[in-house]
């Protein structure tokens, strides 16, 4: 990407002409044509880091003068960009560079939260935030009121003074993001047809606006589409018209030497480990909450607390998503980050986050499996106990937690009430080398998730559920498993060769917790032409590549082979190639 022109440019206090145009004018020349090339450039060339004299430049002769004629002294002061970052994953752990605090405040844009901007900054509460973050409304552009540090053609959306002080200011946001699919055999071999190609469009577009340093109003807008050959499964979260995505205020101030903060109206909610809850990442419509939140920050200690109901956005009007009551999420959460230490010769820290997180589903979201590959649908209440153990000790990183899920499930049109009782162990494990070997970071990542007996009418359910799309490629690019009833070992390598590209390998394996229970998918469960009696359900060796062309612009693509198991292709599953890709173009 070309670099920023700044200030510039005199001599002898007379204005110099480049081929008929002002100076000024092949500034702003050159800024535009900064745009084109850099969707094609890596961003990450030299720069001049200082003044250049004419004679590095060449020299330039007035209009109407020969080229002998004495050349004139003209400054050039260039300002080198941030660096490129590769877009921030969920999981804290592997991510494509180590960032610090205040590198991640610098770069990344987010509010200070101090020792809780560490990372990829989701220790803090509001999701991974990098140069242009998940999360838009988590964002601080305030630095920009420094018109010196404005080194980008779109800093001027980002921070908009509306009062001569610039105590009133609104930052603009935005995201466009086209993404396709392929799946030969989709759903392992149970839906059809085959050979599936989807292709969706969505726009993401908001508004921050800031009054004051206590009061802020965030707004975004979404709209989307999808199309296809064979393609299935277009629903309201694929097809939308103009809509609220996000509306809601915040007031914040300081209490009991905390920063604090009262969120109200539709948002999104990311303060929960990734593999449990998250953005619904794969449609094009994210997940979205109707409610209040209340934090509390302090220097190594934070509070959490929430009571949402799930947007209801199954409407094909604009302007019409309401509140589904039917869902409910509420809890709260306390991140606590340990002294820092000394581990091998390099520092360390690390957090431990204590969560509850409740929800309540209703009708077909709250069915359960039954006896003969029914669903059995009611009120499914779920209450999780759990605490998370994540950071990293020199060369290693590491993420551990566990969730017990109690409840209770009462089945449609009956008095029966069935008491829950299951379990989540999540685990992640690696080694970070140098930055001489291509910032390489190997490891293995484990998960548990208990599962019953289906063919259970009555006693203790034991299925463990996370229904609020996890990260989509937490467990499996694919989207085919979910987090029920099922075992995974994924050992996995990632390599970033250059700050804008990553490329990361992993080979999960598959496994069932119980073989009384079935198979389970993001939404309900297989339902397979035979009987799956075996355990193991198969392998999906995937590989990605994650590369940010420029600093708005990135394009990542994913693909992976579903090996199903022979006791699973001998009830009607079948293994199956897939492949997605997203262009992504973000401010």
């Amino acid at each position: 990407m070309l670099p920023s022109l700044k200030s510039a440019v005199t001599l002898n206090d007379r204005p110099v002409r480049i081929g008929g145009r002002k100076v000024t004018d092949c500034q702003v020349l050159a800024m535009l044509l900064s745009l084109p090339t850099g969707l094609v450039t890596m961003g990450q060339g030299a720069y001049a880091a200082g003044p250049m004299p004419a004679s590095a430049a060449g020299t330039i002769a007035p209009v109407g003068q020969e080229s002998q004629s004495q050349p004139e002294n003209m400054v050039v002061h260039i300002t080198p960009r941030p660096p490129i970052q590769v877009y921030p994953h969920a999981n804290p752990v592997g991510q494509p560079l180590r960032m610090s605090g205040a590198e991640n405040r610098k770069n990344g844009h987010q509010y200070d939260w101090g020792v809780f901007n560490r990372g990829n900054g989701e220790a803090a509460g509001f999701g991974p935030v990098g140069r242009y973050g998940v999360a838009p409304w988590a964002e601080d552009w305030s630095n920009l009121r420094d018109r010196k540090k404005r080194n980008d053609p779109f800093d001027v959306l980002k921070y908009i003074p509306l009062t001569r002080s610039g105590n009133v200011w609104i930052s603009f946001s935005g995201e466009t993001r086209l993404r396709n699919w392929f799946e030969s055999r989709p759903q392992l071999g149970t839906q059809k047809p085959n050979d599936s190609g989807r292709f969706a469009v969505r726009n993401l577009y908001g508004a921050d606006l800031h009054i004051g340093s206590h009061l802020r109003f965030f707004g975004q807008l979404v709209n989307a589409d999808a199309a296809g050959w064979g393609g299935y499964g277009y629903g309201s979260t694929y097809r939308k018209r103009l809509d609220a995505q996000q509306a809601f205020a915040e007031v914040r101030w300081n209490m009991l030497g905390a920063k604090s903060g009262f969120m109200f109206g539709r948002q999104q909610f990311l303060d929960a480990p990734s593999y449990m809850l998250y953005n619904r990442e794969t449609p094009n419509v994210p997940l979205s909450w109707d409610g209040f939140r209340a934090y509390m920050v302090w220097k190594r200690i934070r509070i959490d607390g929430w009571d949402f109901v799930q947007t209801y956005d199954s409407e094909n009007k604009m302007f019409h998503d309401t509140e589904n009551y039917a869902t409910r999420l509420y809890g709260f959460n306390t991140t606590w980050a340990p002294p820092d230490f000394t581990f091998m010769g390099q520092k360390g820290y690390s957090f431990v986050d204590a969560f509850y997180i409740g929800y309540k589903l209703n009708g077909s979201a709250g069915a359960i499996a039954g006896p003969n590959n029914t669903s059995v649908t009611g009120s499914n209440t779920r209450n999780n106990f759990g605490m998370r153990w994540h950071g990293l000790a020199g060369p290693i990183e590491f993420s551990v937690g566990g969730i017990w899920q109690g409840g209770v499930f009462r089945q449609s049109g009956t008095t029966q009430a069935r008491n829950v009782s299951a379990y989540a162990i999540n685990s992640s494990l690696g080694y970070r080398f140098s930055d001489k070997t291509l910032n390489t970071f190997a490891g293995i990542q484990t998960d548990v998730y208990s599962g019953g007996n289906s063919n259970d009418r009555s006693g203790t359910i034991g299925t463990y559920i996370s229904p609020f799309n996890p990260q989509t490629n937490y467990l499996d690019t694919t989207t085919y498993m979910t987090g029920s009833n099922l075992i995974s070992f994924a050992p996995l390598i990632r390599i970033t060769p250059f700050k804008s590209v990553s490329i990361q390998i992993k080979y999960p394996l598959f496994w069932r917790d119980s073989v009384n229970d079935p198979v389970y998918r993001s939404s309900g469960f297989y339902k397979f032409a035979g009987n799956f009696r075996g355990k193991f359900i198969g392998m999906a060796p995937q590989a990605s590549v994650a590369w940010q062309i420029n600093t708005h612009v990135s394009w990542t693509q994913y693909v992976s082979r579903f090996m199903t198991s022979r006791s699973l292709n001998e009830a009607g599953g079948s293994s199956g190639t897939y492949y997605q890709s997203n262009f992504v173009f973000r401010f």
